[in-house]
């Protein structure tokens, strides 16, 4: 998961005021898989191809924007998809129901300006009513510190971790 906010010792970016969050819409494409490749190794990098692919998969994906301009997105499944990430397979075998975030990732110069937090503010309000919980995972190595913080600020909870050759995660839930 990219960190949605910046280094503490960096400068805090004004808030989001005029932003908005709304559906993903095809033009977005290149912004987000630039955005995606920029935020390595905090997410995986995709091609063009594969985040179509994922976005076509996916429960939702949402975009922060202000005007034209692309800030931050937030992708999220259902369980029991047919998704073969690891990440998403641990919880599938461990729940029975949740919304699970693949990746949320925020343009590194808008960092500091709680997008993070409102794209998980518009997601916790557009699921609200079903009443299940929201899953996500946190590199541990590479260590991902600030996406950790992030979450456990917005209420995720440790569910479990994993070693993956190279990688190891946390499972968090709220």
């Amino acid at each position: 998961m990219s960190p949605a906010s910046s280094d503490p010792s960096s400068p805090v970016a004004a808030p989001a005021e005029g932003l908005s969050i709304r559906e993903y819409r095809t033009g977005d494409l290149a912004s987000l898989i630039s955005m995606n490749n920029k935020a390595v190794p905090a997410v995986n990098d995709l091609s063009a191809e594969e985040l179509v692919d994922q976005i076509a998969q996916a429960r939702t994906c949402l975009v922060a924007a202000e005007g034209e301009a692309l800030l931050g997105f937030l992708l999220c499944y259902a369980e029991k998809m047919d998704y073969d990430s690891r990440n998403y397979l641990w919880l599938n075998e461990r729940l029975d129901r949740f919304f699970y975030t693949d990746r949320i990732c925020v343009d590194e110069d808008q960092r500091g300006r709680r997008i993070g937090e409102k794209l998980y503010q518009a997601l916790f309000a557009k699921f609200e009513t079903e009443a299940v919980p929201f899953c996500c995972e946190v590199n541990t190595r590479p260590a991902n510190p600030g996406s950790l913080r992030f979450h456990k600020r917005l209420g995720f909870e440790e569910i479990g971790e994993a070693e993956m050759g190279d990688k190891a995660v946390v499972y968090l839930k709220r």
